[in-house]
């Protein structure tokens, strides 16, 4: 006898239809799983046996074969359980699955039959749903996660026993197994058993206020003009940023408060960030809604590879993944190990991860705006001296401190400028609060959804190629500037290009179509540890 139902896992943060063929033939009793199993998967027979004979079924004593396919791609997880013990159920004709509605089936089963959540739900319902399935099977702590997406029905069970009508079940023979009698009453019954389960309500999406009631704002930072100015041109187009002073001079304080003026995640951009916290198991079940406000992490400088940019056995999405769309802070930079800094490099132009494995590739999103703060030194008073305060360290030293953030990575850095202690701070009356810079940041991003509207980004930090020099035009004067910063800087084609990007976006704050001189010297301003040859030892 032979059946066939549909689960599916993660691969990356997508989800990867699978189908589940189930075939009953005369032999020895044995099971074997085929398909690029992992462990977990072939352990779920024995999951499987005791979760259908605790539930009062009879596990088939015949040659069962379980086939995942397609063959030659490797599976993970233990999403398919639930599949499986349903394919054996039906293809042994204990149960009838309503034939009307094509389901995907996703839920890893306890020994006593419940049904155990698992990670990555909110990718594969939206797999279901652009694969034309009519609904989706999953365990009942899912159920709010698959609740956001929409126009697909949900059926969400805590135990095995919720598809088994209770007053079937309860004529079961004495030794808890289901006789053919009753599977043959139970099988009209069965059909509309989704009926009886309960389906998770959807919640419509509500609008976020990005200044939620406890977010830090900018109106706490006395002073710093200059700073505050550089970041909204880096939340207005999405542009990394450094920070470098001493301590005190208020630089994490500045980066912490991004997030207050960034603007809200677009409906798809918040469908991607909530999968990629789906897939790493992140995702809170209490919310009842997709995340529109964009994430903020900050890993200690202690952090390894594997756990910044993702990896592991079974990989899971890192740190600038976890980032995506959102802000990666990384306070004290030069603390950070000199390889762990380095991986960046190829996320922060490509916008992904690639992680290989033996049998597989996978690939997470990793959009992500970099801020960072460091000192100037190791004590952190070089070039900033009074009588009160002395730099301590050696020409070597600060030396050796700064050469932990190799050139490469500091030219991808748009924006790096000094922060210093702020001066008649108790004179201000008023700061510039969050509201009044996200009024600027919102204005310029609008800007740049209108101009890209047919294009597959709406950053000015993505443009790249023919689209850059398109969308970013200089005026003469701005030109010849420009040209001659790159000779007298030494500056790589790349801060070249990086200064074009930031010139457009300040010129958007501006509301000005063609980018003119003053907006080329503003950008030229901030690229502040730009010295020949990527060296900015000499400052």
């Amino acid at each position: 006898m032979y059946g066939k139902l549909h689960g599916a896992c993660l691969y990356g943060i997508d989800g990867v239809l699978i189908e589940v063929e189930t075939d009953l033939s005369n032999g020895l009793p044995q099971t074997a799983i085929i398909g690029l199993p992992d462990s977990a998967i072939r352990e779920a027979v024995e999951r499987v046996r005791a979760a259908i004979k605790n539930c009062g079924f009879k596990y088939p004593s015949q040659r069962v074969t379980i086939n995942l396919a397609p063959a030659d791609l490797r599976k993970e997880g233990s999403s398919f359980d639930l599949a499986i013990a349903l394919g054996l159920l039906t293809t042994s004709e204990q149960i009838v699955l309503p034939v009307e509605e094509r389901t995907l089936f996703i839920g890893e089963l306890a020994l006593d039959g419940s049904i155990r959540p698992v990670n990555g739900v909110l990718s594969m319902v939206d797999l279901a749903k652009r694969e034309g399935f009519d609904s989706v099977l999953l365990p009942q702590e899912n159920a709010s996660e698959a609740r956001l997406i929409t126009d697909i029905r949900i059926y969400a069970i805590r135990h095995l026993t919720d598809l088994i009508p209770v007053n079937d079940y309860a004529q079961g023979t004495s030794e808890g197994q289901m006789t053919n009698e009753n599977c043959a009453a139970s099988k009209q019954v069965m059909i509309h058993s989704y009926d009886h389960l309960p389906q998770a309500e959807h919640i419509p999406l509500r609008e976020q206020e990005v200044l939620a009631s406890n977010m830090e704002d900018y109106s706490d930072v006395l002073g710093q003009l200059h700073a505050k100015r550089a970041l909204v041109i880096a939340a207005a187009g999405m542009h990394n940023i450094l920070l470098m002073g001493p301590p005190g001079a208020g630089k994490t304080m500045l980066i912490r408060r991004l997030p207050s003026i960034l603007p809200p995640l677009t409906e798809k951009e918040s469908l991607e960030v909530t999968k990629v916290y789906s897939a790493a198991g992140k995702w809170k079940e209490s919310s009842p809604h997709l995340m529109h406000i964009r994430p903020f992490r900050a890993p200690h400088h202690t952090i390894s590879a594997a756990g910044l940019v993702g990896g592991g056995g079974i990989p899971n999405p890192g740190e600038i993944s976890l980032a995506h769309r959102g802000i990666l802070f990384l306070d004290e930079l030069p603390e950070f190990s000199r390889h762990v800094l380095e991986v960046l490099r190829q996320p922060l132009e490509d916008h992904q991860v690639t992680i290989s494995r033996s049998r597989a590739v996978f690939k997470y999103p990793a959009h992500f705006l970099l801020a960072a703060s460091l000192n100037p030194c190791h004590c952190g008073f070089f070039g900033t001296d009074t009588e009160h305060q002395r730099c301590t360290c050696s020409p070597a030293a600060v030396a050796r401190y700064r050469s932990r953030i190799s050139g490469p990575l500091l030219d991808r850095i748009d924006l790096q400028l000094e922060v210093s202690q702020p001066k008649d701070w108790r004179e201000e009356r008023e700061s510039l609060s969050s509201a009044d810079m996200r009024k600027q940041v919102l204005a310029a991003r609008a800007i740049q959804i209108h101009r890209y509207s047919k294009l597959p980004f709406s950053w000015n930090s993505e443009l790249s190629g023919q689209m850059l020099r398109k969308y970013a035009v200089l005026e003469q004067n701005a030109a010849e500037l420009l040209d001659q910063t790159m000779d007298a800087l030494g500056l790589s084609m790349r801060a070249y290009d990086r200064i074009l990007k930031l010139s457009r976006t300040i010129a958007d704050l501006h509301e000005s179509e063609k980018i003119k001189t003053s907006h080329v010297a503003e950008a030229i301003q901030y690229r502040h540890m730009d010295r020949a040859n990527s060296n900015f030892l000499e400052m």
